[in-house]
């Protein structure tokens, strides 16, 4: 086994960051980019434990076996620092720390890595105090940024990155990556063709039942958007079942963390709140919140991505293009919209998806009224 083994379909890159991790073509700054679920966050671990690891990742022992590869997969290397953020940005604050931290030898003999996972999600201020820390590295320092493409980074930092770009993995390399893991074949392909080659959604629909009811129940919804009560139900529907995922995922870890918060203040072994204990829960329970919109936002999206397969497909079907469908599973749904509409109209309906996403991630409306106004824009015609 090696440190690149979980990355799926990345073969010329995976080649590249050896050459790198071997002496060929290292820099002090990266740029990881390439769609969702292709790996960038992935592939930049794997990069740094390869550069950690004296064999390069690809040892006899390597990655379970060897010390570094195991720590820096494990989320526990010393040397091996990752941004990742439950908010919609991240902010000068968290940017700083890391800045601090690079400014830092190494512990080991071999690099201080900083890996900023959703770089696109900088703030005007964070770019800025990270732009001045690219531009005058430390010996030894590494920074791996990761953003879906390199217009979501700042020029001036895109500028003075090595950029890596991963593709999509096709469907068939999904479904062997999850036959490796034990899923059968009928499994592997449906999740494989559902997944639309983001490998996290792939194993999800592969091995978790409740995934799997959630998007059966998303994909059924344009055949059933006949009347403007239908539309206004399933816009209630979808909004309503992404807030309840959302607090299933974010409810024991707000616990966790109140609870935490209690111990540290005291609050639990004393039974009284200090002076500085409001103002901290009140920090505490704002971005908690923010936490549970990105996560709402999160499953709507995805949701959002699957109906948008349903109608790429019924305009494959109406052009006669070849090859199969992203929803085999519901081809009768694909067939009965697009004889009941053109494939124009379903190119349409695609830009009104889009048009609904841009409103609840940018510009802050209400899920509800984004997904109303969306479903009756779908709305199947009369015939």
């Amino acid at each position: 086994m090696t440190v690149w083994d979980s990355l799926v379909g990345q073969r010329p890159t995976i080649e590249a960051l050896r050459t790198a991790a071997s002496g060929h073509g290292m820099s002090h700054a990266w740029l990881f980019t390439g769609p969702p679920g292709s790996g960038r966050s992935n592939t930049a671990v794997a990069f740094a434990a390869a550069l950690q690891c004296e064999q390069g990742g690809e040892g006899p022992s390597c990655p379970d076996g060897c010390h570094d590869c195991h720590t820096v997969l494990a989320g526990s290397h010393a040397d091996v620092s990752v941004v990742r953020t439950e908010k919609l940005t991240i902010g000068v604050k968290e940017v700083r720390d890391l800045v601090r931290r690079a400014s830092l030898s190494a512990m080991g003999k071999r690099w201080q890595i900083l890996i900023v996972e959703d770089a696109d999600r900088l703030t005007e201020q964070a770019c800025n105090a990270l732009l001045k820390a690219i531009e005058e590295p430390n010996a030894r320092t590494v920074w791996m940024l990761c953003a879906p493409t390199v217009d979501d980074v700042l020029p001036t930092i895109r500028s003075r990155c090595r950029l890596v770009a991963l593709s999509t993995p096709t469907t068939a390399e999904v479904a062997g990556f999850l036959r490796s893991l034990g899923c059968d074949e009928a499994r592997a392909s449906y999740a494989a063709r559902a997944s639309q080659g983001h490998i996290g959604r792939a194993r999800a629909l592969a091995f978790d039942d409740g995934v799997r009811d959630r998007r059966q129940d998303v994909v059924a919804i344009p055949a059933r958007l006949t009347t403007l009560k239908a539309c206004l139900s399933s816009a209630t529907r979808l909004a309503e079942g992404a807030r309840a995922e959302a607090d299933e995922i974010t409810a024991v870890l707000d616990a966790r963390e109140k609870a935490d918060l209690d111990t540290a203040y005291g609050v639990v072994e004393r039974g009284r709140r200090p002076r500085e204990y409001a103002p901290a829960l009140r920090d505490l329970e704002q971005a908690q919140k923010t936490r549970a919109k990105r996560r709402q936002l999160d499953v709507v999206d995805r949701g959002l991505v699957d109906l948008v397969s349903i109608y790429r497909d019924a305009i494959a079907l109406a052009s006669g293009a070849s090859g199969e469908l992203v929803n085999e599973d519901v081809r009768s749904d694909v067939e009965e919209i697009a004889a009941s509409s053109s494939p124009e109209l379903n190119l349409q309906r695609i830009g009104w998806i889009f048009e609904a996403r841009e409103q609840m991630l940018e510009f802050n409306v209400p899920v509800a009224l984004a997904l109303e106004s969306m479903m009756v824009a779908l709305r199947v015609p009369e015939r």
